[in-house]
């Protein structure tokens, strides 16, 4: 392996089967930019060239070029030159030459790689967004039908979007079972990494969680970053939190995706210790940040257990002065902030992203005189992360003493009928699908003549948060549920 500068960086020794590149992460690496490194390896076969694997390698590590010198009777006898090629509308991703002598090769290596990654970067930065902090190719990968492969592919879309993530390609494979080392077989992700390059991606997220060996398998393969779903919407509320509680709950939720992925050697020999007398040694660094993990855990469990206390202590207070508590649950960007503003003329923070709000706001709305609260909570998705459930277990106690549900819809959406019911999966999750709810089908403004067609058999309110509509009705609503419900659940008490 030879940088930029001519000097070599790693001399590896193969065999007849080929050899094994090392780690490179310490190169260099960005959206557009090649590797700075250039590969020359021997072969005893002067006319074999370059196989499969070689030009594979030259494409999912970046590299500035790959050599194959063939050999004859100890002497080199040709020269293979491959080399990766800007975006075409013919698709070629490399070029190959053929030279018998060094002296036939016409290039000034140092000024052509100069100017070929220039190329390679002006023609793929013509695709990028301006102001995008990663640039993308999403993954979908199941035995599903493909129009539940679209819908979570476009879900996924929108996570990214919210971490400002620029989509620059979709992938969906239809498969009868996950590999265990991989997630999917290894000639698609390869051609999948490989496509990367010519997209200007920096990164590959899977709409499947990754597990710890798969996720170590596949960042081996390439020179992306791999995330998976799990990530993404973690990444999503640490921008998101504000609060201390909020703060809180996400890393908690970070620590624990975390923990089983920390890999190393293994701790099985991780405390190895001496005879008797002998001195072992000690703890590995992976162990050790185990250890601080885990500790770090344990110190956030118990914040979050004294949160949950005071909360529990407002809500027997509400109890005592019988301020009844209606929660606003949905999917994730339904609208339920910009409903809570409007039923309470309040200014709480509203944003056309998902998970937006993450720490429950409480406003006060007065019905005929009476006090009611108003609770806004964080926004439900399909597949949501154990991770994040267990870590907003503070957060979803809140729902336990609600009086009734004003389950907030996107009547706009494509896929209601599937964000009603995972909504309310979590609700049976958590043990409050009895509680009564209002359905309410927000945004009704965007309705068109199709969409209406398909949301009119959904038995609910139809409203506009935005521009006021059907409000009045809501409010007679929560009315009637107030008394309906108001009795029952005192007694309950």
């Amino acid at each position: 392996m030879i940088n930029r500068k001519g000097f070599v960086t790693h001399v590896i020794c193969g065999d007849r089967h080929g050899i094994f590149i090392p780690d490179l992460e310490e190169f260099r690496r960005g959206a557009f930019r090649l590797k700075g490194l250039r590969c020359l390896h021997t072969v005893l076969n002067k006319d074999r060239g370059l196989t499969n694997e070689d030009l594979t390698d030259l494409a999912l590590l970046r590299l500035d070029a790959m050599m194959v010198i063939g050999v004859k009777d100890g002497l080199p006898a040709t020269y293979h030159l491959a080399y990766l090629l800007p975006p075409d509308q013919q698709g070629h991703k490399w070029k190959i030459e053929q030279f018998h002598n060094l002296r036939d090769i016409p290039y000034s290596f140092d000024q052509f790689v100069k100017e070929l990654e220039q190329d390679i970067e002006r023609k793929c930065r013509l695709r990028a967004v301006s102001g995008a902090e990663e640039r993308a190719i999403l993954v979908h990968a199941s035995p599903r039908s493909e129009e539940y492969a679209k819908r979570s592919l476009e879900e996924l879309e929108r996570l990214a979007e919210t971490c400002n993530v620029q989509v620059v390609d979709k992938v969906f494979q239809r498969i009868g079972r996950y590999n265990p080392a991989h997630l999917i077989g290894k000639g698609k992700l390869k051609e999948i990494l490989i496509s990367g390059l010519y997209l200007g991606a920096t990164m590959v997220i899977f709409d499947q969680n990754l597990t710890p060996v798969q996720a170590n398998n596949i960042s081996r393969m390439m020179d992306l970053k791999i995330i998976d779903r799990t990530q993404l919407i973690l990444d999503i509320f640490a921008r998101h939190a504000t609060t201390k509680g909020g703060k809180l709950q996400v890393e908690l939720a970070q620590l624990r995706y975390a923990l089983p992925r920390l890999v190393g050697k293994g701790t099985a020999m991780s405390r190895l210790m001496g005879g008797i007398g002998g001195k072992g040694p000690g703890e590995t660094k992976l162990e050790v940040d185990r250890r601080r993990i885990k500790q770090r855990i344990s110190s956030l469990e118990k914040s979050l257990k004294e949160l949950s206390k005071r909360r529990a202590q407002r809500r027997k207070k509400r109890k005592k002065d019988r301020i009844p508590v209606f929660s606003i649950i949905g999917y994730t960007n339904a609208g339920k902030s910009t409903l809570l503003n409007r039923l309470t003329k309040s200014s709480v923070m509203v944003a056309d992203k998902l998970f937006a709000t993450l720490d429950p706001s409480t406003r006060l709305l007065y019905l005929n005189g009476k006090k009611v609260l108003l609770s806004d909570t964080v926004g439900f998705i399909t597949n949501m992360p154990a991770d994040i459930k267990l870590a907003f277990k503070a957060t979803l106690e809140e729902l336990e003493d609600s009086y009734a549900f004003i389950h907030v819809v996107d009547a706009s959406s494509p896929f209601i009928h599937e964000e009603i019911e995972a909504t309310e999966e979590i609700l049976e999750e958590i043990g409050v699908i009895d509680t009564h709810r209002i359905l309410v089908l927000n945004k009704c403004d965007l309705l068109d003549h199709d969409s209406k067609k398909r949301v009119r058999r959904i038995k609910g309110l139809y409203v506009s948060a935005k521009t006021g509509e059907g409000i009045n009705e809501l409010l007679t609503h929560i009315e009637k549920a107030l008394k309906a419900t108001s009795e029952n659940y005192l007694l309950a008490q």
